[in-house]
């Protein structure tokens, strides 16, 4: 087991053992379901043990969860704040610990995995000011003597299914705000990623217990597609809140709706950069390798199609090529790496498959194309010419694959950057006003995230963060994404003596 070995001791810190329970259930820390092994994609071997939670386990959880509600939403808002402040404050104490442990497991580089963290405790800070802010309306009411305002109340639970990529940051999206809008947490953790599941609810179990408050507020499972399952039909549970591919969305939504619970959907991206013939070269070519290669093309705001005015085509592809070479691949946790792995060995296998079809449909490899051969899940980062009909293109491989494309006019590169079933990113680089106001218009991008001289990945928490179409319309972290978790009642106040009707109807 690799969790004896040296450079692994920092685990200890965060509340890890070579064994872990992965169920946090009103307080306690147990498990009843099958084990599974931790595992290093830079080297496939093992980190540490983590027995998976039941059917049993979940239900144990949901029947403390659910009296733990009725205590937590009527703290009042300001005081909810003030526990994930302390929880943002706690994150601190661990940053560096956590981020490693995101970095070894997850497989992105140290200081993507660090940055991950970060994420939370910027998330965590900006829940604390909206703890204040949880506004409704007072709108003019037509009748005399009657008041009209919006209350904004606890939905109760909110479930968290969250995705290997960032198996932290996304519960911090959901985490931090639902929690400030008074509501329980029930967080399933994606299965590659139990380790870090464990120790970020040690974190916040922390808090809960150092404030005398019920653990039930915040419930972990590491578990299956069973689990997972259970939350989306749980009638206790009135907001799911899943980040995965489009196919499962698909499903989980059903389930959900078929209850007539919500959904907030972070599914499938096909993201697109369009680079204009007036762009400034040096400056899209370093967004374009940031945004294509980091996590190693694992990010759903990864940018897999590259679209390229044919004045500027080749001397942008030259200057890409050459950015390409200087790539570092190695392990996540070594200092200048830029590629670490792909997260598991069926990642791997997807690539190769995915490069199979590439060709089989007309895509020309200019450079990559190849699984690199080693003991970790590592391939080289890829650069495909193809047309923007092909099938492949229209469809999400999760690997660091650029298909790149020429355009001749900003209406051409426009609705090829729609052309596909996901909507979540996108970015032009352009000096041209009036390029870049049409871009972010109703004729431009269709997606929820529309970038201009920035890549399409590295959104900041301020903004909501969710797509389009098949992504799954979804709105998350910042703006007034706390809509989401929240239920809103209109409320009309009659304090006169009379009963007049809307709209002058006279009724007797």
């Amino acid at each position: 087991m690799g969790f004896a070995r040296k450079e692994y001791e920092f685990l200890s810190e965060i509340g890890l053992s070579s064994r872990n329970l992965g169920c946090y259930v009103d307080g306690t820390w147990k498990a009843n379901g099958p084990v599974v092994t931790s595992v290093n994609p830079a080297n496939n071997q093992a980190i540490a043990e983590v027995v998976e939670g039941s059917i049993e386990d979940y239900e144990e959880g949901m029947r403390a969860c659910s009296e733990a509600a009725k205590i937590w939403m009527q703290v009042p808002s300001p005081k909810r704040g003030e526990i994930v402040r302390q929880i943002g404050d706690a994150l601190r104490t661990k940053l560096q610990q956590l981020g490693r442990l995101v970095s070894l497991e997850m497989g992105k580089i140290l200081p993507e995995g660090i940055g991950e963290v970060q994420e939370i405790i910027d998330m965590c800070d900006f829940s604390v000011g909206l703890s204040r802010q949880l506004n409704g309306s007072v709108i003019p009411s037509e009748r005399p003597n009657h008041a009209m305002l919006e209350m904004w109340n606890p939905l109760g639970i909110v479930g968290v299914i969250t995705a290997f990529n960032f198996p932290c940051a996304v519960l911090g999206w959901n985490a931090c705000i639902a929690l400030v809008c008074g509501n329980c947490v029930v967080w399933k953790g994606a299965p590659t990623t139990p380790l870090i599941t464990i120790a970020m609810t040690r974190l916040v179990a922390g808090v809960l217990e150092k404030n005398n408050l019920p653990p039930a507020i915040f419930t972990s499972f590491c578990g299956g597609a069973d689990i997972g399952q259970a939350v989306a039909k749980d009638t206790r549970i009135p907001l799911v809140s899943f980040t995965g591919s489009s196919k499962v969305g698909l499903m989980v939504q059903q389930i959900v709706n078929q209850r007539f619970g919500k959904c907030l959907l972070e599914l499938s991206g096909n993201n697109a950069i369009i680079v204009m013939d007036d762009a400034n070269i040096q400056l899209a070519v370093r967004s374009v390798m940031f945004a294509a290669v980091g996590t190693a093309g694992q990010r759903c705001t990864t940018c897999r199609r590259l679209l390229l005015h044919e004045s500027i085509y080749q001397r942008v592809l030259d200057q890409l090529l050459d950015v390409y070479k200087q790539v570092k691949i190695g392990d996540p946790l070594e200092k200048g790496t830029l590629l670490g792995p792909l997260h598991t060995s069926e990642s791997r296998k997807s690539f190769e498959k995915g490069i199979e079809i590439i060709k089989s449909q007309g895509g020309k490899i200019i450079t990559g194309g190849s699984v690199i051969e080693s003991e970790g899940n590592f391939v080289q980062p890829t650069i495909v010419e193809i047309s923007p009909n092909a099938d492949v293109v229209k469809e999400e491989l999760f690997a660091p694959v650029l298909y790149v494309m020429k355009f001749q006019t900003l209406q051409e590169a426009i609705e090829i950057n729609n052309s596909v079933p996901q909507g979540l990113s996108s970015s032009i680089f352009t000096r041209q006003p009036g390029v870049i106001f049409k871009w972010i218009g109703p004729q431009g991008s269709d997606c929820g995230i529309v970038n201009v001289n920035i890549p399409t990945n590295g959104a900041e928490i301020g903004g909501a963060f969710g797509g389009e179409k098949a992504t799954g319309g979804g709105r998350e972290a910042g703006s007034d994404s706390w809509k989401q978790y929240m239920r809103r009642s209109t409320c009309t106040i009659n304090y006169g003596n009379e009963l007049p009707l809307a709209q002058g109807i006279n009724f007797g």
